[in-house]
């Protein structure tokens, strides 16, 4: 009946537009700190309640989805903890899970019913200027079960992120996070690592290098132009998984360098074995 959503960028936009095209909820709530985010989404011709508290309010609601930082999971769950009515069904969009979860489910009321999920529709751009109501079409929405995880609530999730256009898939936080930390986590520390490597040779060359950019360093500054929030609480929030593929990044870089410098026919035979 009536559904929160708590920080309103690319993400909890994109979800806003949808949810009020397709009419998902009878009344739609919106919690966004920015003030100059609340400025643009009183631009938007949609049908929806903007508060500027987690306060007695959000106890109207059934179901919220957090599209905040990692770092503000707690507050928000201090505040779902004395507002939200029993068994409110909650969901958020975080990229990582394992340390989250555990976090949280400390301090979590434990009649609040809480199922993580990772919609993987993200975007350099963010704000609520960029929401996009196809943001989740044909992309993938992962949950995270649970031990304690009700069918009858997962079914409710899942359902949700089909409305908005996903697909789903279901598997446990740990999964998540090492699959997430080499094909999302490290590709965006390389990328922040190689605009600085560049900015920096451009220092020590006097060369401005990033005017010449070719594809190739210019799709590593577009991904570099990531919210460095988010990302800043993605690395830490998955810090274990993190160390070990930047180790394994740093063995295979020596490797190469080694061959770059002494061996050609490797050089070759590794480039041509892994197209």
């Amino acid at each position: 009946n009536k559904l929160l959503i708590v920080g309103c960028g690319l993400i909890g936009s994109s979800i806003l537009k949808k949810v009020c095209k397709k009419k998902i909820a009878k009344k739609i709530f919106v919690f966004e700190k920015s003030k100059k985010n609340q400025r643009i989404l009183k631009r938007f011709k949609l049908k929806f309640e903007l508060i500027k508290k987690m306060d007695k309010k959000i106890s109207e609601c059934d179901f919220i989805v957090i599209c905040a930082p990692l770092s503000e999971y707690k507050k928000i769950f201090l505040a779902c903890n004395k507002y939200t009515k029993k068994n409110v069904l909650i969901t958020d969009v975080g990229s990582a899970k394992r340390d989250t979860i555990t976090k949280i489910n400390r301090i979590k009321r434990k009649d609040i019913n809480w199922i993580s999920s990772h919609p993987i529709a993200g975007s350099e751009v963010s704000g609520p200027l960029n929401g996009n109501e196809n943001l989740f079409l044909n992309k993938w929405s992962v949950i995270i079960k649970q031990k304690k995880t009700q069918i009858k609530e997962m079914k409710k999730i899942l359902k949700f992120w089909k409305l908005l256009g996903s697909k789903t898939v279901t598997m446990d936080a740990v999964q998540h996070d090492k699959i997430f930390a080499i094909t999302s986590h490290l590709p965006h520390l390389i990328a922040y690592n190689l605009i600085l490597t560049a900015t920096n040779f451009k220092i020590s060359n006097k060369d401005n290098v990033l005017r010449f950019s070719a594809g190739g360093l210019r799709d590593f500054s577009r991904i570099a132009a990531s919210n460095e929030i988010m990302w800043r609480d993605i690395f830490f929030n998955n810090k274990s998984n993190m160390l070990k593929v930047i180790d394994l990044f740093i063995k295979n870089l020596k490797i190469f360098k080694q061959d770059i410098k002494l061996n050609r026919k490797n050089l070759e035979t590794k480039l041509k074995n892994l197209k």
